[in-house]
Parts: structure tokens; sequence; C-alpha cells
């Protein structure tokens, strides 16, 4: 049975292809939230448009993925958040750009404090094109109780170059009672940029989403375009679209495990690590002519051959990984000090993971055995041979590993898809526009964090009517929150790195 046939009171089907989305009634739209908080159901995605709002979820047991469509005729749809909290961001951004407004039971008051919105907007929703009443009291973090609390405000400007985001810290001494966060502040109108632009426009915008996931956003991106068109890329293009997602993975794992170690005072490995992701960093720019890959994966395949010197290149930087990456794990593994600031600091517990459907080394460090490369199996991963490590302990010294073992594998699938190379074409033309209604596609890609999705409608003319990019972050910053809680403040920055989210990605 398909998750569709277990959700009773479907109006109609609209879509079979590549993943069924049905339009359901409010009693469906309930047993949905309903399967969503037993577990049965994973929430992979949650948006709007004017008039309507959309959840993308996944049976984890059949690896089904389906979209839900509530009709909002009257502008305000059941809240989610309410009975499944890994909505809320999703649900509060929802009201951010269209004015939708989620409905409680009893009287209660659903959370409509803005999520992008910092006082700029005015009474406009950018995305609905009508003005409406909005809450323009000043922001208010969610109070805290308790005798000899106090609250540390820190951000939205940080040391460094890193993004901006604000995080209010209630606390008894120096250990964390609670940690709340708000972002919004890199908020660049994605979506609105894409509404009316060509698919070559906004397969431009999707890579930009956040730039150190440029290959998979536009991996994704791409897939999406094209199961809409129902068109395939070339094998070669597939092949080549695989060693730069491996080697964007490479490149940021190899950053983020000597990040990690620099937080916890131990510079060595931090510059180590740092030539090796100056490497890749390299060799990518040698292959495909760009340091992150940007604008060669489109829909309909890639825009560049890998250079004539590229595998070369590649070959060269797989061999120095092999010599040199396994001494830094044997330096990690063996330095006490550092083993001490790691392990058991910043524990995610494995239901929330689960209930958060937490993807990538946050999830898999947690226990929750998903990567979309595997699940999903999407192409050329369905021809290749990698494993997928996961571990329970859930701490800053688990996210760590996760990424030194992901590190491994992805040094092999880089060997294996170089000696699978054929030579072969690049690009599959895509259908003109002829005017014959709307076609909807969405795709998942493993990025280096977790899993991203996009959703989008093209019109007749091959042009973006809606799309919606989620980032695996959406669903991992909010267990940042429970993993420092019990901790001390001076643990954050080593919590905050091990986890290393996206703040563009979640502020759009």
């Amino acid at each position: 049975m398909g998750i569709l046939d277990s959700i009773p009171h479907v109006n109609a089907v609209l879509s079979h292809r590549p993943w069924p989305r049905a339009v359901v009634g409010e009693a469906g739209w309930q047993a949905a939230i309903d399967r969503l908080v037993e577990g049965s159901l994973t929430l992979l995605g949650f948006w709007g448009e004017t008039e309507a709002v959309h959840m993308a979820v996944l049976d984890g047991g059949s690896a089904e993925i389906a979209v839900v469509t509530y009709a909002c005729t009257a502008g305000t749809f059941p809240s989610v958040a309410s009975h499944h909290p890994p909505a809320l961001r999703l649900e509060r951004t929802i009201h951010d750009l269209f004015g939708l407004v989620p409905t409680l039971a009893d009287d209660l008051r659903p959370d409509l404090r803005p999520w992008l919105d910092h006082d700029a907007w005015g009474k406009s929703y950018p995305l609905s094109g009508h003005n409406a009443s909005r809450d323009t009291r000043p922001y208010q973090f969610l109070p805290a109780e308790g005798e000899g609390l106090h609250q540390v405000a820190v951000g939205p400007v940080h040391a460094g170059i890193i993004e901006p985001g604000h995080f209010r810290f209630t606390a008894n001494g120096e250990h964390v009672v609670r940690l709340e966060q708000w972002f919004g502040y890199t908020h660049k109108g994605i979506e609105s940029l894409m509404q009316g632009a060509s698919l070559r426009a906004a397969a431009k915008l999707a890579n930009r989403t956040s730039g150190d996931s440029a290959v998979a956003y536009a991996f994704a991106f791409a897939r999406a375009a094209e199961a809409a068109l129902d068109v395939e890329a070339p094998q070669r293009a597939t092949w080549l679209r695989a060693l730069m997602a491996e080697l964007e993975r490479l490149a940021n794992h190899l950053g983020d495990i000597g990040a990690i170690c620099n937080d916890a005072s131990f510079a060595l490995m931090h510059a180590q690590t740092g030539i090796l992701r100056e490497r890749c960093l390299r060799a990518a720019n040698v292959a495909f002519g760009h340091r992150l890959m940007m604008d060669v994966i489109v829909p309909g395949g890639v825009t560049r051959d890998i250079a004539p010197d590229g595998v070369s290149a590649l070959r060269a930087l797989l061999a120095e990984l092999r010599r040199v990456f396994p001494r830094l794990i044997e330096l990690y593994d063996n330095t006490a000090s550092l083993q001490d600031r790691t392990v058991t600091t910043g524990i995610v517990k494995a239901d929330y993971a689960r209930r958060f459907g937490a993807g990538g080394y946050v999830g898999r460090a947690s226990g929750r055995n998903f990567d979309a490369r595997r699940t999903l199996a999407y192409a050329p991963y369905d021809q290749l041979s990698f494993e997928v490590p996961v571990l329970d302990a859930g701490d800053v010294n688990a996210r760590v590993w996760i990424r030194i073992r992901e590190v491994e594998q992805s040094v092999e699938l880089i060997g294996q898809i170089l000696d699978r190379l054929r030579p072969g074409t690049l690009e599959t033309a895509l259908p003109p526009g002829n005017g014959r209604g709307a076609v909807e596609g969405m795709a998942l890609a493993e990025a280096f964090r977790g899993d991203v999705l996009v959703w989008l409608r093209l019109d007749g003319a091959l042009r973006v009517e809606r799309c919606h990019l989620r980032d695996a972050s959406w669903f991992q910053w909010p267990l940042l929150e429970t993993a420092i809680e019990g901790n001390i403040i001076a643990d954050f920055p080593l919590c905050n790195k091990s986890f290393n989210c996206s703040y563009s990605g979640a502020d759009l």
C-alpha cells in the first residue's frame, strides 16, 4: 500500500511523476500530520504558494515519497507545527512569504513570529502579491523561568567571515538551559527571483542558494527539471555530475574536520586538512574550470566536459589523500586533549534525529540510517559501490568520525567514477515550450550536509512558475538547540562547528 492509499480523503491525484502529488481535504491533511507524529512518515519538505501549501513526506520503510497539497481557500491551513515541531520554521516562512495563516483548535495562537522578515517588508508578503496586516511588534524570544538565569546574546554579527545569525542563550552560570536561534539575515529572495526565470537562469540561482553546496543544488535542480520534462541526461553527464558531487563533499568534509579541531585549540589538524581542502579546490578548478564547480550542471546534462588534464589532476589528488589522510586520522584519534573536548559533547538524541529527519552527518552520527544516494538510489549511484557510515553516540566526536569515513568513501567513489568514464554526449536537448500547460518535478540530491530537495513547476514556455529549495539545515539547526542544552557556553563554538549548518540555505 502506497503513502496516498494510507491517507484518507484524497480529493485528486495530480501527478505520478517523479512522485505522486495529491490534493487532500482537511481530514486528509490531518491524517498526514498524524502519520508524521506517529513516526511512520518523515517530513521532507513543507512550502507554500499563493493559495496552497504542500508537504513532501517519506515512508522510511518503503523509501516511497509523496507530495500532499492542501488548498488554502480562506487563506488558512491546519497547523502542522503545532503537532510536529520539525515543521515550525518552515511554517513561519510560509506565513512570511505568502501571508497564509496556520490555524489551531481551541482558540490557541499559532507561532507567527517572522523568520525571514526583519521589520523590512512593511505590510507586503513578497510571494503573494497582496498586502495584509503583519505582526510588527519587536521580535520576542521565548521566555525561560527559574532562579539564577541570565541571557547571553551572540550575533548576528560574528567574529571572522561566517554568515550572520542570532543565538540567544539562557544560562545558569556557564551551563546552557536554553538556546533559541533567529535567522533570516542572509535572505536573498531566491524563490521570488526564480519566478518567471528561464531554466538556465533558474539553474544559476539554484547554484547560489548555499555556495558550499553549489554542485548538490545544481544536481537536485537539474534532476527536478528533467523529471518535470521527462528527459534524461546523457550517461557521461550523469557520471560527471557524481564526480563533481563527491569532489565537493571531499573539500567540505576536510575543511570541517580541521575547523572542528581548531575550535578545540588543535590548530595542527586545521592546518593539515586546510592544505588537503585546497588541493581539492585546485583539482576542481583544473578539471571543471571553477573551484566550486558552479554553473556546470544544468537541466539536460552538463555545460562542459572534464578538462584534458582533469583526470590526471584528480588521480594525483586521490593518491595524496590516500597517503596523508590516514596519518591525520591517527593523529585525531590519539590526541587525548582533543578527545576530551569532542567525546560526549553536544549529544543529539537518536529519537530527535529520527523525528526531525536529520540528514547527513548530524543524522547518521545519531543512528539515522539515511543517505539519498543509497536510499533513493538515483543515477549513477545505483551503479556504484559504497558504504554509508552510521554511529549511535550522537556527539561531536561521532560527527567527526562520520565525516572521516565519508572522506574515505568519496575517495573510493571518485576512483570508481574515473574508471567508468566513457566518451559520450554532454547534454540532452530539452523540449521546446509549446504551451502544453504546467508540469511539475521534484528531486533530492545528497549534499555534504545531507539531502537537498528541489520542487518546481514550469509553465508552457518552460519558465519557472514556482520553485522551492530546501536545505538539510532546516531540520538540523533546531537539533543544535537541543545538543547544547546542559553543556557550557564555551562548548557552543565546538558544537556549532560540528553541525556546520548553512545560514544561507535556511534564509532563502
